[in-house]
């Protein structure tokens, strides 16, 4: 997170950027918190990005680009329902997908993964890039997308 806060933010929110960092563990906000003390322009939030009301009074303005790093089922319906109501027309959205975390979907990695790109491209979102990461993180792919 350091790393992004640094490009969309800057040493002492000189880009004026804001991040919004949702996540339903309490430890992990805690970390997060300490973090945004010294990190101007991060605003944890303790939610399910499931829920897209707990996050919208967050965000002042439609995002430039979205990042979804998620371990639960259904992520890509999860990430077309945020992108399609909080990506600006120009953003970018990066979806990380765990192949392992869509249990409820039967056959291999690569049929979740197929399942995720077909929700994808039925919606108004794009993919503009599909990237298997697998020799870094197992099981993993990223998609790259914007709105059609």
């Amino acid at each position: 997170m350091s790393h992004i806060h640094d490009i969309v933010c800057g040493s002492n929110n000189h880009h004026n950027g804001q991040i919004v960092a949702v996540d339903i563990s309490p430890r992990m906000i805690r970390d997060i918190s300490s973090l945004s003390e010294v990190r101007a322009g991060l605003v944890p939030v303790l939610g399910d990005a499931r829920i897209i009301d707990q996050i919208i009074p967050f965000i002042r303005k439609n995002a430039d680009w979205i990042h979804q790093d998620l371990s639960i089922a259904d992520q890509a319906e999860t990430f077309v329902k945020i992108t399609s109501k909080l990506l600006s027309p120009d953003g970018i959205a990066i979806l990380s997908l765990k192949a392992a975390s869509e249990r409820s979907s039967e056959g291999d990695d690569n049929s979740r993964f197929l399942k995720a790109e077909n929700i994808i491209q039925n919606s108004i979102i794009n993919i503009i890039e599909r990237i298997d990461i697998s020799s870094f993180e197992g099981q993993h792919e990223v998609f790259i997308c914007g709105r059609r």
